[in-house]
């Protein structure tokens, strides 16, 4: 089964490949690149499985990735370390075929990446707890203005611009940032750095993906 990996983190990058590309796992790692554009433009793509760090630093919105992935036929494990229970809604939702989070073993991820090559991938029970209390999870209750800060923050405005639009001073949209990721983190959803927020905004309709 050829597979590729995209990570960021070389350590992270070189640790797979190494224990998936071992004789015993049936895996063949082809390509292992640290962005989304290497993998894309590699002469080994598509491949049969991609495993995908969600969390790469280049603002393109992991749903147009699997987009591109399901296209050419490749199916996707998304991997994190941030696994909170949006992010695992967010990806299974824009057609992940299973979320591995990095706090597993490289043995559970070498049985997902075979299962999801069969189409037979289950959710571990740290995923589907997840996923139930995401869709569970109550209303985050912000303010008018938190909420008009947040969306306006993840559309990609400084804290000055946001400010500006909002006729206040930088401190005040600070402060109603601060409050509306304490709220969201408080029902288990983690917007803590700016690509985060700015997933989560996409995946609410709050703003479209360019």
């Amino acid at each position: 089964m050829r597979v590729a990996i995209v990570d960021d983190h070389r350590l992270v990058l070189d640790g797979l490949e190494a224990r998936l590309g071992a004789p015993r796992t049936g895996l063949q790692v082809v390509a292992a690149v640290p962005s989304w554009g290497a993998l894309v433009s590699h002469p080994e793509f598509p491949v049969d499985v991609v495993i995908l760090d969600l969390n790469l630093e280049d603002n393109i919105p992991v749903s147009t990735k699997l987009r591109v992935l399901n296209a050419a036929g490749s199916k996707t494990v998304v991997i994190s370390r941030h696994a909170d229970s949006g992010s695992i809604y967010g990806a299974i939702q824009a057609g992940a075929a299973a979320f591995v989070g990095k706090t597993e073993s490289a043995d559970a991820l070498i049985a997902t990446v075979h299962a999801a090559a069969d189409g037979h991938a289950e959710p571990s029970d740290a995923v589907r707890r997840a996923l139930d209390d995401f869709e569970s999870s109550v209303e985050p209750n912000l303010g008018k203005q938190e909420q008009r800060a947040l969306v306006l923050y993840a559309s990609g405005r400084s804290i000055k611009e946001v400010a500006s639009d909002m006729s206040t001073t930088e401190e005040t949209i600070k402060s109603y940032i601060k409050r509306g990721r304490r709220k969201y983190r408080a029902i288990g959803v983690d917007l803590g750095t700016k690509v985060l927020l700015r997933r989560h905004a996409i995946r609410e309709g709050w703003i479209t993906p360019e």
